[in-house]
């Protein structure tokens, strides 16, 4: 019988990409007003960089289990292994809540409500990347089983109206899904003297990124474009680095994000991004900002950014080269960026998910009850 009052939260998360940064914060705030969690790595091992970002909190306790992310498992080979796994930890932990960052978990048949985080999914990217090879087994398999957690969920979140809609007409999931925006802390510092630098990070490998079009366009550009991310996908070596660009490599969160302090220019030319961390960083340490015009980007900084064409290299260049070249311009989209940013606060974000918690917990806790007084009567 379990003896602390403070709620539990099992979360899960993986160390590839931008979830780390949004599990570990969220892990943060929630620890920092009392509330349990254990987190719960499947994929890749976080590095040593990556697990100094948790704080050292006794109320935030970590497990690695290197189980198989959905992507790395398209066909669900590992999914009897998985349940196995979570279900031993969670009965360790009684969890008042199991908060997915993945889809299939959810539909592990778990005895507490359940959420699912939908942060990305391959269906998706590949739609608006215009890649068709993920339309045959296993891929077929991966996206039933994505259905399957949706549909076994208590309750679904997106981290924009935008990624909503996708997620809600690709799947059909039988509940509407909810919105909370993700959030970083307040922790930038004073303004600092800014360089005449054009910025960019993400996975350089990566498609919906987009960040090969601005290698293109480097040399044509009238400041330095530098480039933060991993050039290879996992596992696939290789060390060749952008010939045109200034390649910082994959830097660690606080040596990007002091990269994003001095840098004058962020840009993101994505095809695909359901948020936008990395956009939201860069906004808080005073970047100006060039994005892509896609839904979700609009949605964020419409008011606050130039928005080009990502297919364009003509597009890019003007928006970069008005920003380099207009004073004016620039120093005033960089404090429409900074203000902006200030409205994805992780205070924010980590309160939405506190109220959406308890109202889980208390809609299980009045069924059962309504449920034992039938059982009686």
């Amino acid at each position: 019988m379990r003896h602390d009052p403070r709620p539990r939260i099992l979360m899960t998360a993986d160390a590839v990409g931008g979830v780390w940064t949004y599990a570990t914060s969220l892990a943060a705030g929630l620890a920092a007003d009392g509330w349990r969690v254990q987190l719960v790595t499947m994929g890749p091992k976080p590095s040593p960089e990556q697990l100094s970002a948790l704080p050292a909190n006794s109320l935030i306790s970590i497990v690695q289990t290197e189980l198989q992310l959905e992507w790395q498992d398209p066909a669900g080979l590992d999914i009897a292994r998985a349940r196995t796994v979570l279900a031993g930890i969670a009965a360790d932990f009684s969890p008042d809540v199991i908060h997915c960052n993945g889809y299939r978990e959810a539909s592990y048949g778990w005895r507490v409500p359940t959420l699912v985080a939908a942060h990305s999914c391959v269906q998706s990217w590949a739609r608006a990347c215009g890649v068709s090879t993920f339309d045959d087994e296993p891929w077929l398999t991966y996206r039933q089983n994505i259905g399957a957690g949706l549909g076994s969920a208590t309750a679904w979140v997106a981290p924009s109206q935008a990624f909503r809609s996708v997620i809600a007409r690709l799947y059909q999931p039988n509940k509407p899904g909810r919105v909370i925006y993700n959030g970083i802390a307040d922790d930038a510092p004073a303004r600092a003297a800014k360089r005449d630098v054009i910025l960019s990070a993400g996975r350089i490998w990566d498609r919906g990124k987009n960040l090969r079009r601005l290698i293109e366009i480097a040399d044509e550009l009238d400041w330095p474009l530098a480039l933060a991310g991993a050039l290879h996908e996992p596992f696939s070596g290789g060390k060749a680095e952008p010939a045109t660009a200034h390649y910082l490599g994959a830097l660690a969160r606080p040596a990007l994000l002091d990269e994003m302090h001095r840098a004058a220019i962020f840009v993101s030319p994505a095809r695909y991004e359901p948020f936008g961390l990395s956009v939201l960083e860069a906004a808080s340490r005073g970047c100006a900002l060039v994005l892509s015009d896609i839904p979700s980007f609009r949605e964020l900084w419409d008011g606050a950014a130039v928005f080009v064409d990502p297919e364009s290299p003509g597009a890019l260049i003007r928006g970069l080269t008005l920003l380099c070249h207009d004073d004016a311009v620039r120093s005033h989209l960089q404090h429409l960026a900074q203000e902006r940013s200030r409205r994805y606060a992780l205070t924010e974000t980590v309160r939405a998910y506190q109220d959406l918690y308890r109202s889980l917990t208390q809609t299980v806790a009045t069924a059962d009850a309504s449920h034992s007084r039938e059982m009686t009567a």
